[in-house]
């Protein structure tokens, strides 16, 4: 097999928590994502050589996630190769996207493929989980969803050890994400350093009702599994209109509705695309009466992870 001189790959946004699944649960999305062309190049070691879309602002040195993500593919693999990266986002930075996972995840996959592709994805989640570490602290619930695409549950990260659940037949995701850009540091450091007993038993009980309704398809318990009772009332102060766009989701058919990740997107779930198009309109509404405009994405709830383009 002639060796691969260049290979372009493709990461999703994705979306964190899902709830009460702070940490735990993540869902690829189908639509926007980051992109990066890894190209063979004399010598040894990553650099990264372009970044588009970003305005400028994010580092264009071994601090990057995708660089960092690129590194830690090659030294699982056990290859020493030179290797150039150019990386387009094509996600806003502080959106509750899982950007930073995106270009990690994109960067992981294309010098995989670029060096013959000797790892497994789940070993690539773990190049991706490093990364995310150095940027917003070691989880892994949108690198892994952004990686291996779908639903997943985190049940661990040392060791990794990550499920796949189904999603129920006709689900659909629907976010809305305003122009306000939150960080992941500045989202963590508002979340609670303690938790009420009743909060702990009841984020419990939400998210085991909601591994169950994924395999029964039960939307309604889904519905009902949707609260959290620690993570998104820290947050929702930080999003302007978050509690207004909360109940419109609801009013206009959302099953269930909450913060996307570290936000300030915030995602509904709903039955059907059509129901999707108009909860979407509704939350789109509802953050324009706080004076911010927002972009809505409906999108099946089981979404392809990273691949070569």
């Amino acid at each position: 097999m002639t060796p691969l001189a260049e290979v372009t790959a493709f990461a999703p946004a994705t979306v964190a928590n899902l709830g009460p699944g702070f940490d735990v649960l993540g869902l690829a999305l189908t639509g926007p994502g980051d992109t990066v062309t890894a190209r063979r190049v004399a010598g040894g070691g990553v650099r990264l050589v372009s970044v588009d879309g970003d305005g400028g602002r994010l580092p264009r040195d071994g601090s990057n996630t995708a660089t960092i993500a690129a590194e830690g593919t090659l030294r699982r693999a056990g290859i020493d190769a030179g290797v150039e990266l150019s990386l387009v986002k094509g996600l806003p930075l502080g959106s509750g996207l899982g950007s930073s996972a995106a270009s990690a995840a994109a960067a992981a996959c294309a010098v995989n493929v670029l060096v013959g592709s000797p790892l497994r994805k789940v070993d690539l989640v773990a190049a991706c989980v490093d990364a995310e570490a150095v940027v917003s602290g070691k989880h892994a619930d949108n690198a892994a969803a952004a990686v291996l695409g779908g639903l997943i549950l985190v049940r661990s990260v040392e060791p990794l050890d990550l499920i796949r659940l189904p999603v129920p037949d006709g689900l659909t995701i629907v976010v809305a994400t305003p122009k306000l850009e939150l960080s992941t540091r500045a989202a963590r450091a508002v979340l609670p350093e303690s938790i009420p007993l009743r909060a702990l038993v009841a984020n419990a009980a939400n998210i085991a009702a909601f591994v169950a309704a994924c395999h029964s398809g039960d939307l309604g318990l889904l519905a009902r599994s949707a609260h959290d009772a620690v993570v998104t009332p820290a947050r929702a102060r930080l999003i302007p209109g978050c509690e207004q766009v909360f109940s419109a989701a609801l009013d206009a058919g959302a099953l269930g509705v909450s913060i996307s990740g570290a936000g300030p997107s915030v995602f509904a779930w709903c039955r059907s695309e059509r129901s999707g198009a108009e909860v979407g309109a509704a939350m789109v509404a509802a953050f324009a009466l706080v004076g911010l405009p927002a972009e809505p994405l409906v999108c099946p709830a089981d979404g392809p992870g990273a691949r070569r383009l």
